[in-house]
């Protein structure tokens, strides 16, 4: 209490002048933050004003469409993140260029949680036609950068579906990881990512002449000690005994 009686002003966090883009920046990061937390149908303009330490009327100076501008924003700045994340030089075997881009692909779903699922899965109340083609301009070129390290900028059906299909699994392994509280380790998942890829590729190279040329290629750069080496001396154990088959 002061000398009158009364409780004193707390003081209210300094306001910073930003630029037009820093504010958005500003914004946007505290949106995402919430979303890594909540569903969208479950944060405020409040929450987020509250959170980028701003008021509610300069948020919707920003974004004065309101939660559904603010959350296509969001949304478009996280799959800006995640499509960088399979943009890999063409270093080494194909097998380590995945293994890095999954590191910062799961290093995303790690770190935002229920916002994955609520950017990436669908059902929130704020989906739209847009949104829905946000999130598949990722799995696009996601799927377009894969092909592209393969040698193939022209790739056949089945092989562009193959492809298709295994950043479809990714996505779906990523949301049942979370589901399943993290386990297995993040390393693990991936390691098993990488397998799956390898396995689909050489399924597919089996009937389809481009996929077969893709796989030859990248398994002449791969090594005994890498992940196709280590799985091939896996699974030789397993099919040993299906002899009768050939």
């Amino acid at each position: 209490m002061n000398g009158s009686g009364t409780a004193p002003a707390v003081p209210r966090p300094a306001y910073r002048r930003l630029s037009v883009e820093q504010r958005r920046s500003q914004l946007l990061s505290a949106a995402l933050g919430l979303f890594a937390q909540r569903a969208p149908e479950d944060v405020s303009l409040d929450d987020v004003a509250a959170a980028a330490q701003v008021s509610r009327p300069l948020v919707y100076r920003y974004f004065p469409g309101g939660k559904q501008q603010l959350y296509e924003a969001a949304l478009r700045s996280a799959a800006d993140i995640l499509e960088g994340c399979f943009d890999e030089p063409e270093d080494g075997p194909l097998t380590q260029r995945l293994g890095r881009a999954l590191d910062r692909y799961l290093a995303f779903v790690d770190g935002h949680d229920a916002g994955f699922s609520a950017l990436l899965q669908g059902g929130s109340v704020v989906e739209t036609a847009r949104t829905s083609a946000i999130v598949d301009e990722v799995r696009r070129t996601a799927a377009e950068q894969i092909l592209h390290h393969l040698g193939a900028d022209a790739p056949s059906p089945r092989l562009r579906m193959a492809v298709r299909t295994w950043i479809t699994a990714v996505e779906a392994a990523s949301l049942i990881w979370l589901d399943e509280d993290k386990q297995p380790p993040l390393d693990e998942l991936r390691d098993w990512l990488v397998d799956h890829f390898v396995a689909l590729l050489t399924a597919t190279a089996a009937t389809d002449e481009q996929a077969a040329r893709a796989a030859r290629a990248a398994l002449e750069r791969e090594t005994a000690e890498g992940p196709v080496g280590v799985l091939a001396r896996r699974i030789l154990p397993i099919v040993a005994d299906a002899a009768h088959l050939l």
